[in-house]
C-alpha cells in the first residue's frame, strides 16, 4: 500500500491515497544516494528493546530510524512500539517472540524526513541512512519503493554486539507518513503511515521467509495478465489443481480444505506473482496479498521454519566430547517458545525412558546402568501444530538430538555449583496469562536443581518439565497476579506480574437509519449506504494495543483507521472505496482490486472486534449486526 504525505511535522502530513505495496523487487534496496552520510555510527546509541538471550544465540531484529532528529526521537520510539506490537499480534511471531532479541539503533538526523517524499521534486534530506522513495529518487521506479543505503545500514547494525548478517534482520523505518517499503536483505517501511505497521511483517515475510507477493497486478490498476511460466518455485503459488496437489503430495496439499488463518478456506485462488490469470495461491487473501490479514497456514509454516533456523533448539548441554560416568546427572538447556513447550525424549541404548519425558535433566544413578558403554540421547523437538511438512519438522530447526557415551567405569569428579537462575522470561514487564514462562538454572553434576512455581503464593504442580510453566492451562481469573519461581533448597527466586486482563475495546459507528435491539442478541444497525466504524482500545498498562475486526467470520483484519488518515474511522460501502486503484471497505465479500466482484452484499452481516495488548492477551470478541439496504430501501 502506498500513500502520499510528508511528516514535517507529522500532524501536518499530507494524507492521500493508500493501496497495496508493490514490493516485488525483492532484495532491491540500492543506496538512495551515492554519498553516504558521514560516520552515522559516531552519534548512534544502541537501545535493547527486548532481550531474550545472548545475541549470538538469538534471532536479532535490528530497527534503524532515518530522518528522525534528536528532538523527534520520541516519535521514532513510538513508531517502533507500534510496529513491534503489531508484529507480536501476528503468528508465528506471537508464539516465537521469545526467540527474538529486538534492538533500536537511535541516530539523530540533521534534517527531518527522507528523500523524494512524496514526489521526485521534493527536497533531498540530509539523513544518516539516505532513505528515499521512488527507489532512491529514480524516475524510472515507483513512489512506494523505499530504499536505504545498505552500507550505512550495515554499519549501524554492526554496533549491536553479537549480531551478524546470519542472525539478524535489519528493518529501517523512515520518518514519513507516505506509504512505502521494500523487502530483501534489508526490509524498509515508512514509520508513520496509517498502514505502516503492517508493512513490517509483510516485508519480513519477503526478507526472512523468501515469500512472494500474491498481488495479481504489477502496475497499479492494471490487471497482471496471464502467467506464462512453469511451475513456480514459490511454496505458495502453483499451476496444479487441488486433485493434482493431493495426488502428487505437492505444494499445500496437507492444508487443503481447512479454514484459512487469513479467512476463508485453504484451496486454490487464481492470481498471484503479479499475474491475474494462470497461477494460483492458497488463500483468498493473506498478508502477502492484502495488508491487514494474517499469514495463512502455508506462509506461517515457512515463517516458523525461517525463524527457528536462526536459533538452536539446544542452547547448551552436558559436554559430550568424551565418555561420561553413570554417577552423574545429564542436562540440556533448550529454547522456550511463548506459544508452547518443546518436547524432550531421553533414550538409553535406544530404549525410551518414559519417566523422564519432558525433563531437562536426567539422574543416571537412578537407571541402574550396567557395566560397559552405553549410548544416551536426548531428542529435543518442537511439536508446534503450525508445521505439517515432515521435512521441516525433522530439520535441525525443529529437531535436535544430543548423544553421549556413558561408561560405567568412569568416575565423575563433582564440583560444587551454586544454585542460580541462568536464564528466564523477562521479569521487567507483565507476561500474558496464556503464555509459557521459563526459568533455567545452573547444573551441578551430582544433583538436579528443581524449579518450584507458585501463583499468588499458592504452589503449582508442574510435573515433567519444571523449567517451563504453561500459564494458559491455569485459567486465571481476570486481574494482576504474582508468579514466583524458586530453586528448591536455595534462596534463588524470580517474580513476574501476570496480566490476566485483556485490553478493553469499543466501537463507534456513524448514525444509522435505525438501531434494533432484540433480547439476548447483539444490537443491529441499519444503513442504506456508506457508514463508518472507529475502534478504540484502552489498557491499564503501557504499550500499543492492536485492535482487529472481522466480517461474517472472515479473517481477522488489523484496524489502522483509514488508509489516508490513521485517525479517521474505517469506511464501509456496498461496493468498497477505490483508493489509488485498490479497494477498501466493501461490506461482505472483500474486494482488493477494481476488477474483483463489486456486487453489493445487501442484507445482514456480523461484525466482530477484539484487542491484543502489549503482553499478548487476546480479548474475547464482541459483536454487532449491520443490515445494509439498497439506497432508498425500507426498514422492516
Amino acid at each position: 500500500m502506498d500513500t502520499s504525505g510528508t511528516r514535517l511535522p507529522r500532524a501536518a502530513a499530507l494524507a492521500t491515497a493508500g493501496a497495496l505495496l508493490l514490493s516485488g523487487l525483492i532484495g532491491a534496496t540500492p543506496s538512495a544516494s551515492a554519498t553516504a552520510a558521514p560516520s552515522p555510527a559516531e552519534s548512534a546509541t544502541v537501545v535493547p528493546v527486548q532481550t531474550t538471550g545472548p545475541a549470538d544465540k538469538r534471532f536479532n531484529l535490528v530497527l534503524l530510524g532515518d530522518g528522525y532528529t534528536a528532538a523527534g526521537m520520541d516519535e521514532f520510539r513510538a513508531d517502533v512500539d507500534k510496529h513491534l506490537n503489531v508484529l507480536w499480534s501476528i503468528e508465528p511471531f506471537a508464539s516465537y517472540r521469545s526467540y527474538i532479541n529486538v534492538w533500536m539503533v537511535e541516530v539523530p538526523s540533521p534534517e527531518s524526513g527522507v528523500d523524494c517524499d512524496p514526489s521526485l521534486d521534493a527536497p533531498r534530506r540530509d539523513t544518516p541512512l539516505n532513505m528515499g522513495f521512488w527507489g532512491g529518487c529514480n524516475p524510472s521506479s515507483v513512489q512506494r519503493l523505499l530504499t536505504v543505503d545498505s552500507g550505512a545500514a550495515t554499519a549501524l547494525a554492526d554496533l549491536v554486539t553479537g549480531t551478524t548478517s546470519a542472525n539478524r534482520q535489519i528493518v529501517a523505518l523512515a520518518n514519513s507518513d507516505t506509504y512505502g517499503g521494500a523487502g530483501g536483505t534489508y526490509a524498509t517501511a515508512s514509520g508513520g503511515n496509517a498502514l505502516s505497521s503492517l508493512i513490517t511483517p509483510h516485508e519480513i515475510g519477503h526478507s526472512l521467509g523468501k515469500l512472494q507477493d500474491e498481488y495479481d497486478y504489477y502496475g497499479r490498476g492494471v490487471p497482471g495478465g496471464t502467467y506464462a511460466g512453469g511451475e513456480p518455485g514459490s511454496v505458495h503459488h502453483t499451476l496444479l489443481t487441488e486433485q493434482e496437489m493431493r495426488e502428487q503430495r505437492a505444494k499445500w496439499w496437507r492444508w487443503l480444505g481447512e479454514r484459512s488463518e487469513s479467512g476463508g478456506v485453504i484451496g486454490r485462488y487464481e492470481g498471484g506473482m503479479y499475474s491475474t490469470k494462470g497461477v494460483w495461491r492458497p488463500s483468498k487473501h493473506s498478508i502477502m496479498k492484502t495488508l491487514g490479514y494474517a499469514f495463512d497456514q502455508i506462509e506461517r509454516e515457512v515463517m516458523v521454519h525461517a525463524i527457528s533456523a536462526k536459533v538452536k533448539l539446544v542452547q547448551d548441554h552436558t559436554p559430550a566430547t568424551a565418555p561420561i560416568g553413570a554417577d552423574r546427572t545429564v542436562w540440556v538447556d533448550t529454547l522456550h517458545p511463548v506459544g508452547g513447550e518443546l518436547e524432550v525424549v531421553w533414550r538409553l541404548d535406544g530404549r525410551r525412558l518414559r519417566h523422564a519425558d519432558g525433563a531437562r535433566t536426567l539422574d543416571l544413578r537412578r537407571l541402574g546402568i550396567d557395566r560397559g558403554t552405553h549410548t544416551l540421547t536426548a531428542t529435543v523437538s518442537d511439536p508446534t501444530p503450525f508445521v505439517r511438512d515432515p521435512a521441516i519438522r525433522a530439520s535441525a530447526a525443529l529437531t535436535r538430538t544430543v548423544s553421549w557415551t556413558v561408561d560405567a567405569s568412569v568416575g565423575t569428579t563433582h564440583t560444587p555449583v551454586a544454585a542460580a537462575f541462568t536464564g528466564h522470561t523477562a521479569t521487567g514487564t507483565p507476561v500474558a496469562s496464556t503464555s509459557v514462562v521459563y526459568a533455567d538454572t545452573t547444573h551441578p553434576g551430582d544433583r538436579t536443581y528443581a524449579v518450584r512455581w507458585s501463583l499468588d503464593g499458592r504452589p503449582l504442580p508442574n510435573p515433567g518439565n519444571d523449567r517451563d510453566l504453561d500459564l494458559g492451562a491455569l485459567r486465571m481469573s481476570p486481574g494482576a497476579h504474582t508468579l514466583t519461581a524458586r530453586i528448591a533448597g536455595s534462596s534463588a527466586v524470580l517474580r513476574w506480574t501476570v496480566d490476566a486482563s485483556p485490553a478493553a475495546g469499543s466501537y463507534e459507528l456513524s448514525e444509522p437509519l435505525r438501531t434494533v435491539h432484540r433480547p439476548g442478541r447483539p444490537p443491529e444497525y441499519v444503513y442504506d449506504g456508506p457508514f463508518t466504524m472507529k475502534l478504540t482500545a484502552r489498557d491499564d498498562r503501557p504499550g500499543t494495543v492492536v485492535s482487529q475486526f472481522r466480517v461474517d467470520g472472515d479473517g481477522w483484519y488489523t484496524y489502522y483507521g483509514w488508509p489516508t488518515d490513521a485517525d479517521a474511522p474505517f469506511r464501509f460501502t456496498p461496493s468498497g472505496t477505490v483508493i489509488d486503484d485498490l479497494v477498501y471497505g466493501k461490506l461482505g465479500t472483500p474486494r482488493a482490486v477494481p476488477w474483483d466482484d463489486a456486487t453489493p452484499d445487501y442484507g445482514t452481516h456480523t461484525v466482530e472486534q477484539r484487542t491484543i495488548d502489549a503482553a499478548g492477551n487476546v480479548s474475547r470478541a464482541t459483536s454487532f449486526f449491520v443490515t445494509l439496504l439498497p439506497a432508498g430501501g425500507s426498514v422492516s
